[in-house]
């Protein structure tokens, strides 16, 4: 009779040990890299919770994980683009009200690009429509300071290829900030 009313070890709606593990080792992996794409504590908070949530309802019959590190960064780097490219279209305003503030001189000019934080916002834009392993790679050399064999590790990728992709984003983004400053482009 004992036994039947003992108490269970883990209460039914609890998380799985593993999973409390898994988190405790790599939340802040998770969150340096959502902050990083979103520039917001509360929304790298919201990436936070939705890797971890998707994580609890994953299939258990699914793949094993090889590497959860680069698995939970992969995660949160494109729950993190998710959220930004929502974002960006919840905030998108017709151009016709846009023109008689773009027309002013002053708005586009470099240092109040620079003062006013849009540099890191047009970069957040332009890292939400970058396909997510190209925008991952970038995230990895740019802010976290990986060198190629490190990032093609991560990625399951070569380093040549790394290197051609980061390459050819870094001309295309320099490409698309310099129209966007009203340059050639």
């Amino acid at each position: 009779m004992k036994a039947l009313m003992a108490a269970p070890t883990q209460p039914a709606n609890s998380p799985p040990a593993d999973l409390e593990r898994i988190f405790r080792e790599n939340h802040a992996l998770v969150f340096r890299a959502a902050y990083r794409i979103t520039g917001n504590a509360g929304d790298a908070e919201d990436v936070l919770q939705t890797v971890f949530l998707r994580m609890l309802k994953r299939d258990p019959g699914a793949e094993p994980v090889g590497n959860m590190s680069s698995f939970l960064h992969r995660a949160a780097v494109n729950a993190a683009l998710d959220l930004v490219r929502v974002r960006q279209n919840v905030r998108n305003i017709p151009m016709d009200e846009l023109e008689p503030v773009l027309a002013e001189p002053a708005h586009r000019g470099p240092d109040r690009l620079q003062h006013s934080g849009e540099i890191r916002e047009w970069l957040r834009g332009a890292l939400a429509r970058l396909n997510p392993r190209i925008a991952e790679m970038f995230m990895l050399r740019f802010f976290e300071g990986k060198d190629n064999p490190e990032i093609a590790q991560l990625l399951n990728t070569t380093p040549g290829t790394v290197a051609v992709t980061l390459s050819r984003t870094r001309d295309r983004l320099e490409k698309e900030y310099r129209a966007y400053l009203g340059g050639v482009a």
